[in-house]
């Protein structure tokens, strides 16, 4: 498989941030320098290309900024205000001309944008040189695969590919080709490779060499070459390079200026763009997560060991327990077992007649509880000792919590495997450890023995795997399962000596520092090339490795997309951070082919379906959450706390068609006023559960002056800004919670009204489109010739003087100077630049036609327009593209024609799905399945009202894999109904429920989407079946009585 990368306006808005603090930097292309070429030294077996590139004079060094310290700051200054970020009070020079701060949340992609950046310096300003610095060896490899999987996806877009390279001290003479070449050059180094040797008394060899003199360097010192070159300096993760040694080493590199990309910074320096936690999880960025915790309660030291695994909740039957107890058996022996218990049913016998459990452990009347509002469910015994799910009680040891963590991830990875199968998804576990004792023999590591947490895996993934097949159907998913055995599914990897021996947690530092990858063991090397270097074949069904083992070498820097559970089979400790624990696995999955499975490809209501990561922590579940909150938290970039008329006041907002404007005072308190005359926020200017809940862009776009409708989409997020002690809600929840795992077809599938349903409805369609160029190229200059505007660069001068009389009060409240005044002045076209753009070629990529096409768009554009290109490039070719796209999407249902075809859905696309919480299902009784699975209160109660509808015969929920296609991308409608016959007009319906019907709040391609649904069943179809879009039953009946 290859990784499938597109273009996501977050991750260019971050590269667009770094590019911009540059503004009015002269492009320079090919800036040369007399080079030291070194001693002569000829050496036998060199090639003759290499020995003649030793005798160049000529290199390639970065060409100096040009901009002053004080037109860096306004830079900084203009950037920090579009992205709304603090304003730096200084500029941070201490690496080079600048320090710029990249803050993303683990997950989003900052080793794809720090490599977009590299091209866009280099497009903007002529930028070749750079060095990548990273704190350790798992990192240093995903960056260097990384820039491999994305070179094809970035030459696509600038023609170039960046030469990168691992620095080895080894093989020096790669710093003499990242000096001679002309082209992009990236070296990826680990900090111990330099920072070691700035410490007294150290004797690293690898770090002393960049610093010495090397006679097979002619003579030269590594680091005067690189330093010669200027390169821009980018960290990743800067905050584990924060030491001294670290920084003095990365002064000697001689940066023009140096890039920081964190989740987490501890430093901060000018910080130009922010995707904190908040933001990355309501843009759907990254998965939800859900925590199984467990708690330990030896209640008085005498009673016998029970851990409450589940509650089995059937329609037709009382409850039923399954608990984990211990067992005496025959031969003496205590074992851990399990059963199922219901009300009146006694532990004591089933466990050998334990003395442990001979007093009250009997369940009492009414003893099992499910889960129910939000509450976890719980068994309750005679003796009046209950049981919580996910709590242990009684007497244990580590190794029960352990196996109980371990059994738990296996359920859970299962659980969510035997779902992302059928999606062509891989999934992954893994489990974090204290000490490689515990999974492989450190001493004896030629003996082919399985021991400790090895062992225990392997044991319950057993009992678990056969658990699971009981009673199952089988089907590839079976077929799969059991063709996997135990112990070559589970691998481990850990940081490795010089001899190929794993090492302890404490000697970790010293084995990356060493670059100890020494690997003489075939499966040790096997497990570090699998697991850091070969992500697409993990990735990959034919690998049966699906649950890996490590400690901190993993930690930071690693990650893999397709990783579901995380368990922390050790102590919780204050070295590392909940946020760094969850962070392995926080990044979007993808499927086989390669494809992120994001909001674009899976809608709002399912990515954060099948994105759920599950950790399984060494704690209990309000203490692991207490935690991981506070974490993140603590990491959310600086947010207005309560809104008033100063946050919308002089903001600069954007509506679809990218037209902007600034928002006046008095626009400012009509905004407010709105808010809270509909509930929005409370008085005291904070969002409510109202705003949260949805719904302000319908109420605004009635209740909003006409001129500020088309941008409230924007206003709505400059509210979302604002920090909520709510806004993480539904970001973290209990892994423990109640599941549906199987939602079975049930006999109203089978009625003969949804069977006819049914066969009108479930063959696939294809379509064609047919318009010709010239209707789009009038109607895109049209429009384009309208609506078309292109901000002007500016930059804001402020003016002001100390006031007479300071005070302690005047400075730490920063009052100390008055009489401030402001000018707002535009930039003309700025001299000495020379960036050349392929106008016509960004235009015609961004908008899908042709380059004629584009040409003759662009040719009959008033000449006003076309003028607005020299204003600011690159907003005049997003705009334009986007313009274009949005004509031919309105020009699609007027021309679209649909196929039947004989293929058809088979039914068993209802029962995949991903395994649901209780809390988001409704038990349905006219549904096809024994719930619904619903996104939002308007769907729970559409389905309510057509359980109580008399003229309601049976309905489905649709699920996402049954797809309209259409130009713009697939569709998936909500509802297939069918009526009574003789109760309405129209007795089959496809319905798409909606908060609000006013098409002006969804954008050009969600109502391309709805009206080629439309014409396909309303137009085209012959058989009686309907669709259109309603907010409520009631309104679906209405249209239904007007509908022809």
């Amino acid at each position: 498989m290859e990784f499938k990368f597109k273009k996501q306006r977050y991750q260019e808005d971050a590269a667009l941030a770094v590019v911009s603090v540059f503004q009015g930097q002269p492009k320079q292309d090919a800036f040369t320098y007399l080079r030291d070429k070194g001693k002569a030294v000829i050496r036998k077996g060199m090639e003759d290309m290499l020995y003649q590139a030793m005798l160049s004079d000529e290199g390639y060094t970065n060409a100096p900024v040009q901009l002053s310290a004080t037109q860096l700051l306004d830079n900084i200054h203009r950037v920090q205000r579009a992205n709304g970020i603090s304003e730096s009070s200084e500029l941070s020079a201490s690496q080079g001309a600048c320090q710029l701060d990249i803050e993303m949340e683990t997950g989003t992609g900052k080793t794809y944008v720090y490599t977009k950046t590299m091209y866009e310096l280099n497009r903007t300003y002529g930028w070749t040189k750079f060095i990548i610095v990273v704190p350790g060896i798992a990192i240093r490899e995903g960056v260097n695969k990384s820039l491999q999987n994305t070179e094809q996806h970035f030459f696509e877009q600038y023609g170039k590919k960046i030469e990168s390279f691992i620095y080895d001290s080894d093989n020096l003479t790669e710093l003499d080709r990242y000096s001679e070449s002309p082209d992009i050059c990236a070296m990826i180094i680990n900090m111990q490779a330099f920072n070691t040797s700035m410490k007294e008394g150290t004797n690293n060899k690898q770090a002393r060499i960049i610093f010495d003199e090397r006679d097979e360097f002619g003579s030269r010192r590594p680091i005067d070459v690189i330093a010669a070159n200027r390169p821009i300096i980018i960290q990743d993760e800067p905050q584990k390079m924060g030491g001294k040694a670290t920084q003095n080493g990365i002064k000697q590199f001689n940066p023009l200026f140096c890039l920081n990309y964190s989740a987490t910074h501890r430093v901060r320096h000018n910080t130009v763009y922010v995707l904190d936690a908040l933001d990355a999880f309501n843009q759907r960025l990254v998965k939800r997560i859900e925590v199984k915790g467990f708690e330990l309660k030896n209640i008085r030291g005498t009673h016998g060991y029970l851990y409450l695994r589940d509650i089995v909740v059937s329609r037709n039957k009382a409850p039923v327990a399954l608990i984990e107890y211990r067992r005496l058996t025959a031969g003496g022996k205590v074992v851990i077992a399990h059963g199922r218990f219901g009300v009146g049913d006694d532990i004591y016998p089933a466990s050998g007649e334990m003395e442990a459990y001979r007093e009250g452990y009997q369940i009492a009347p009414d003893g099992i509880v499910p889960d129910q509002n939000g509450q976890l469910g719980y068994v309750r015994f005679l003796n009046e000792v209950v049981v919580n799910k996910g709590e242990v009680v009684g007497d244990s040891t580590e190794d029960d919590i352990r196996r109980i963590q371990i059994r738990e991830t296996i359920k859970s990875h299962l659980q969510k495997e035997s779902a992302l199968f059928f999606r062509g998804i891989k999934c992954l576990s893994l489990f974090f450890i204290d000490e490689v004792a515990k999974y492989r023999n450190v001493a004896n590591p030629d003996r082919d023995e399985t021991i400790g947490y090895r062992k225990l895996f392997e044991e319950e993934y057993k009992a678990a795997v056969a658990e699971f097949l009981n009673g199952r159907i089988e089907d590839e998913y079976t077929a799969y399962l059991c063709g996997i055995g135990a112990h070559e599914t589970n691998e481990g990897y850990f940081s490795i000596d010089k001899k190929g021996n794993p090492v302890e947690s404490k000697k970790e530092k010293k084995a990356e520092r060493e670059d100890g990858i020494g690997l003489n063991d075939d499966d040790a090397r096997r497990a570090y090339d699998l697991i850091l270097r070969d992500k697409e074949r993990l990735l990959s069904f034919e690998e049966h490795v699906r649950f890996i083992f490590s400690h901190s070498a993993l930690r930071e820097g690693w990650d893999n997309p397709n990783i579901f559970q995380i368990c922390t089979l050790k102590h919780s400790d204050n070295e590392v951070s909940k946020r760094q624990e969850v962070g392995r696995g926080l990044r979007l999955c993808v499927d086989t082919f390669g494809n992120r499975q994001d909001l674009e490809a899976l809608g709002e209501g399912e990515v954060h379906r099948v994105n759920v990561l599950t950790v399984i922590a060494s704690e209990s579940y309000a203490s692991f959450v207490d935690a991981l909150q506070k974490d993140i938290k603590q990491g959310l970039r600086e947010r207005p706390t309560i809104v008033t008329d100063a946050l919308f006041a002089g903001k600069i907002i954007e509506n679809p068609e990218g037209t902007t404007i600034t928002l006046s005072n008095d626009d400012a308190r009509k905004i407010t006023y709105a808010l809270i005359a509909g509930n929005f926020i409370d008085m005291d200017g904070r969002p409510t559960a109202t705003f949260r809940s949805g719904g302000f862009i319908e109420y605004a776009m009635d209740k909003l002056p006409e001129n500020l409708r088309p941008y409230v989409e924007h206003i709505g997020k400059i509210v979302q800004s604002v920090y909520d002690s709510h806004a993480l809600d539904g970001y973290i929840t209990d892994g423990h919670e109640q599941k549906i795992a199987i939602n079975k077809l049930n006999a109203n599938f089978h009625k003969k009204e949804f069977q006819e349903l049914w066969a009108h409805i479930n063959h696939k369609h294809a379509y064609t489109v047919s318009f010709d160029a010239e209707e789009l190229r009038w109607k895109a200059i049209a429009h384009i010739d309208e609506k078309l505007f292109v901000s002007t660069l500016s930059y804001t001068l402020t003016t002001g003087s100390q006031k007479t009389q300071a005070t302690r009060e005047s400075i730490t409240s920063r009052e100390q100077f008055g009489n401030v005044k402001s000018e707002t002045v535009e930039l003309d076209a700025l001299p000495g630049s020379s960036v050349t753009y392929d106008l016509v070629g960004e235009i015609a990529q961004g908008a899908a036609i042709t380059r004629r096409s584009a040409t003759s768009i662009l040719k009959g554009i008033s000449p006003l327009k076309f003028a607005m290109f020299k204003r600011n490039p690159e907003e005049f070719i997003a705009k334009v593209a986007r313009a274009i796209v949005a004509e031919k999407a309105t020009m699609i249902v007027d021309h679209i024609e649909y196929h039947t075809l004989e293929d058809t859905y088979d039914e068993g696309i209802f029962t995949e799905h991903m395994p649901e919480n209780m809390s988001r299902v409704y038990e349905a009784v006219k549904n096809i399945q024994d719930y619904v699975v619903f996104d939002s209160a308007i769907e729970h109660d559409f389905a309510k009202d057509m359980d109580e509808a008399a003229e309601v015969c049976v309905y489905a929920r649709l699920p996402r894999g049954f797809k309209i296609p259409t130009p713009v991308g697939d569709y998936a409608p909500d509802w297939a109904i069918a009526f009574n016959k003789g109760a309405v007009r129209h007795v089959f319906f496809i319905a798409e429920t909606k908060g609000s019907m006013d098409t002006m709040q969804l954008d050009v391609v969600e109502n391309s989407k709805i009206a080629c649904a439309k014409k396909l069943f309303n137009e085209m179809s012959t058989e009686g079946v309907r669709y259109h879009q309603v907010a409520t039953y009631d309104e679906l009946l209405g249209l239904i009585g007007n509908m022809e």
